[in-house]
């Protein structure tokens, strides 16, 4: 963490399989009422809850209902501590915003496309979406040819690219309009050729070369692969903070960057391998450039890639050996993590060793490999994807010391695109939604975006986990609670069992009772 930077402190929240400590088992089991689906009424209710079923027969239902008297009794009865709260505040949950989804929110009818952003953005309208990813510069899901903002050599040549000033800009102005707090996290594909040289031993899959530093700094002209050359680290701060102050003026927050994304995959279609060793010497550059140009509050993330560190030898607890650089840990403010690879249980020790840096889930998609376009609403879709994705990148990374998650594409078109389809890029990945092509009005919600509806719903940002107590809870349930800003509390619930369980809240002054259904994920909020 920066020198300027204050660190929350708390009591961690306590965990078991459902994030809750076990308590002694209540009496005699009830069983609670299942709210109906929200009519309209003049009357407010005291609760409100969401439910997406594996099925897909409840889409992101919302219900509400009032409070029941104390003293209600279930065998999944909760108790909770609103003053045991957790260190860690949560920043947001979203999806990124490339040039692609930009392409084909632009594409739809303005009215449309308001509709739409104010159902994933807006806090009084819709889920309230609050943090969101681009690319700093071009990604696999650009439209055209790959680019910096600064292709030409020299930082005098840089500029906005006429593919973001076109389409990401005005997309981003109408997200903002809708929620001013909207906090966005860069990353860079690659960066700039010129800048560029090539890996020792070569641009290789075999990578034990990654370990080794880089003295030949012959040009690579090249978007895939290449290591950064040592002699361009000053230039290289330089745009990062360039880009930053680009996007600020334009009234864009950054909320963070990472240096690389994917900084161990050199294959794809714009890349750039950056070993810890690399980040860890790099860092010590972009910090105190970041600091003089005023952007001491932009965190900087470290890693950006798969919890199993891609299998690259000798890249194991990346974040871990930049950390244990004094300097380097200076300007470190956390780590970011993708799942292509690995187990979230990676991010236990990560946490553990450092409970004071920041942890981001950064990236996460889903495509045909799950079971097929045409079925990608059949049970064996969903319960392999939204229930077990919610487990793992929501309330398995929030139990750990996270502070957020950002998901892949808002947005593709029923044919996986637009994008250039360059070699290394992913031609069967689904957006968090489909629209389709032949209207760009007709919109299919995917997984993705019920994951993060259901997450932004309840936890708000500057939401903190609290501790909680339950008797044992049935296998495939999982149950964390927190205390909104604005204190009110927000739960969510996944049921990856094949029951459907009831649940009681309870304080001393009233029972909040719900029954989740089988293969589900559900959000509640109740002003306590």
């Amino acid at each position: 963490m920066k020198i300027s930077k204050l660190f929350l402190t708390g009591v961690l929240a306590c965990l078991c399989a459902c994030n809750c400590t076990t308590d002694k088992p209540v009496d005699e089991p009830v069983t609670p009422d299942n709210p109906t689906p929200e009519k309209p009424e003049t009357v407010t209710k005291d609760v409100v809850a969401y439910v997406t079923t594996a099925d897909g027969k409840k889409q992101f239902e919302k219900s509400t209902f009032n409070f029941g008297k104390p003293g209600s009794m279930s065998p999944n009865q909760v108790t909770f501590d609103m003053a045991k709260l957790a260190a860690e505040p949560v920043d947001g949950f979203g999806l990124a915003v490339t040039t692609s989804a930009a392409y084909n929110l632009l594409k739809m009818a303005p009215a449309d496309r308001t509709a739409f952003l104010e159902e994933t953005f807006s806090r009084e309208k819709g889920a309230g979406m609050s943090l969101i990813r681009v690319a700093i510069g071009a990604s696999d899901f650009c439209l055209a040819d790959n680019y910096t903002w600064c292709d030409t050599p020299g930082l005098e040549n840089f500029a906005v690219h006429s593919e973001d000033k076109d389409y990401l800009f005005p997309v981003l102005k109408e997200i903002y309009a809708i929620n001013p707090d909207v906090k966005i996290i860069g990353s860079p594909w690659s960066c700039p050729q010129w800048m560029k040289c090539n890996m020792p031993g070569g641009n290789s899959w075999n990578v034990s070369q990654f370990n080794v530093p880089v003295t030949d700094e012959t040009t690579y002209n090249s978007w895939t692969g290449g290591r950064l050359k040592p002699s361009c680290y000053d230039d290289y701060a330089e745009y990062f903070v360039k880009w930053i102050q680009t996007m600020e003026k334009e009234g864009f927050d950054i909320h963070g960057i990472t240096m690389q994304n994917e900084p161990l995959n050199p294959g794809n279609s714009m890349s750039l391998v950056m070993p810890w060793q690399d980040q860890k010497e790099f860092v010590k550059v972009l910090g105190p450039a970041m600091d003089k140009a005023g952007l001491a509050d932009v965190e900087i993330l470290l890693f950006d890639h798969n919890f199993n560190y891609d299998g690259k030898e000798g890249q194991d607890n990346y974040p871990l050996n930049i950390y244990a650089d004094p300097e380097a840990y200076k300007w470190a403010d956390g780590s970011a993590w993708h799942n292509y690879g690995g187990s979230v249980t990676e991010l236990t020790e990560i946490y553990k060793t450092n409970p004071e840096k920041k942890i981001y889930f950064t990236e996460a998609s889903i495509g045909e490999w799950i079971g097929g376009w045409e079925n990608r609403w059949d049970f064996n879709f969903l319960s392999n994807c939204v229930v077990p994705d919610f487990s793992t990148m929501f309330l398995g990374v929030l139990s750990r010391g996270g502070r957020g998650s950002v998901l892949w594409n808002l947005m593709l078109d029923d044919k996986r695109g637009p994008f250039s389809r360059h070699d290394g890029s992913c031609k069967t990945c689904y957006g968090g939604v489909t629209i389709n092509s032949a209207d760009y009005k007709t919109i299919v919600k995917n997984s993705h975006w019920f994951d993060c509806a259901h997450a932004s719903v309840a936890l708000k940002p500057g939401a903190r986990r609290m501790e909680c107590k339950t008797f044992a809870l049935p296998s495939g349930m999982e149950v964390q609670m927190y205390l909104n800003p604005d204190n009110t509390v927000g739960v969510l619930i996944c049921n990856n069992s094949a029951k459907e369980q009831d649940f009681v809240f309870a304080t001393t002054k009233h029972t909040v009772k719900y029954k989740v259904p089988a293969r589900s994920i559900a959000s509640i909020l109740w002003q306590e």
